[in-house]
């Protein structure tokens, strides 16, 4: 009953519009002769998690990812004491493990890669905002511009010796959620494949990652949430990728006539108004796409599209601007079906074009 219950509500977030992306139904009823089904629902990370394995070891293959969600859970989190990010911002020093070093030298990678757009050492910010504990408020006038000060990521040094991490700086602390979910999602794909599954699908609070096809052969629909609420921009149709968006439409709040949103910009300290309303990547890493959701919206047009073009071997992108364009990249053209072609716009490595040139 309990069970039942939980399904109702998480399904009737999903008509709310919370999430980003949302896997569309299909025809599929989910019963073979060949595969098992299993699905799960699970709240985690703060979100509302649905797990779903096609194969003959799925429920052994949920169990397996639900225990890893919860283990990521506590070790990534960044105010429990009890795991190792908590540990090392409390301690400002840590011997952490494989699992921990990796995903922080990716954060350290994406921010390189993005030129200091996505920022782990944001948690200071966060905190003063209001966002890790929803008390949310305005800083005071200055108190950003010096936390915006103890973000240095030359300041925050592994031991090649002992493994071990420390913050030169002892003002700084560090927060993976900005890739957290995507680190996750990769995880379960990688559970899904020792367990020999013949497709699955994660969706990790509107992030979604796809393992493999559909049971009937078909990719995955993946629908964006369109930005003001109402409907959706498009559907992708995937296999073996993630698909993450970000939008400052997730999560707000509104202090004297003024919408505060949660994405940073670590520049400023600030909310990002870079003129997009949502990104959404796709990408077969889900940290990637994870960590640049939130950088490219911070960036902003311009530069996505010159980074895009740096590396568009790595990753696609959907693009929704204020002014109500959607801009997509090349790589992703065949497999995106917008709500709205009028508006739709093709980035290629040579230009942009509206979706209906030639």
């Amino acid at each position: 009953m309990l069970r039942r219950i939980f399904a109702f509500l998480i399904s009737l977030i999903m008509i709310a519009g919370m999430a980003s992306c949302e896997i569309m139904p299909s025809h599929y009823n989910g019963k073979s002769e060949n595969n098992g089904t299993a699905q799960r629902d699970i709240f985690a990370m703060d979100t509302y998690m649905t797990l779903t394995a096609y194969g003959d070891r799925t429920e052994e293959a949920i169990d397996r990812a639900e225990e890893k969600i919860r283990e990521l859970d506590t070790k990534f989190s960044a105010g429990n004491p009890d795991g190792e990010i908590g540990k090392l911002n409390v301690r400002k020093q840590a011997v952490l493990s494989d699992e921990s070093k990796y995903v922080i030298e990716y954060a350290r990678k994406i921010w390189d890669m993005t030129d200091g757009a996505f920022n782990p050492l944001i948690y200071p910010i966060m905190k003063e905002w209001g966002f890790d504990t929803k008390e949310y408020h305005v800083p005071e006038e200055g108190r950003l511009e010096e936390l915006v000060g103890h973000m240095d990521m030359g300041k925050l040094v592994t031991d090649k010796v002992t493994g071990e991490i420390s913050f030169i700086d002892k003002a700084m602390e560090i927060d993976m959620g900005g890739i957290a979910k995507g680190y996750t999602s990769d995880s379960i794909m990688e559970i899904y494949r020792e367990y020999g599954l013949t497709g699955g699908i994660v969706s990790l609070g509107g992030n979604v990652q796809a393992f493999g096809k559909k049971p009937d052969g078909d990719a995955w629909r993946v629908g964006i949430q369109h930005p003001d609420g109402e409907g959706q921009l498009g559907i992708i149709n995937v296999e073996d990728k993630a698909v993450i968006t970000s939008g400052g439409y997730e999560r707000y709040f509104e202090e004297g006539g003024t919408r505060y949103h949660h994405i940073i910009d670590p520049a400023t300290g600030y909310p990002a108004h870079a003129g997009l309303a949502s990104v959404t990547i796709v990408s077969g890493s889900g940290i990637l796409a994870d960590g640049l959701s939130t950088a490219v919206y911070v960036m902003g047009y311009d530069k996505a599209v010159k980074l895009w073009r740096e590396h568009s071997g790595e990753f696609d992108m959907i693009l929704y601007t204020d002014d109500g364009k959607q801009y997509i990249t090349e790589g992703i053209e065949d497999i995106y079906e917008p709500a709205d072609n009028d508006n739709v716009y093709v980035i290629r490595a040579w230009g942009t074009v509206h979706s209906n040139s030639p």
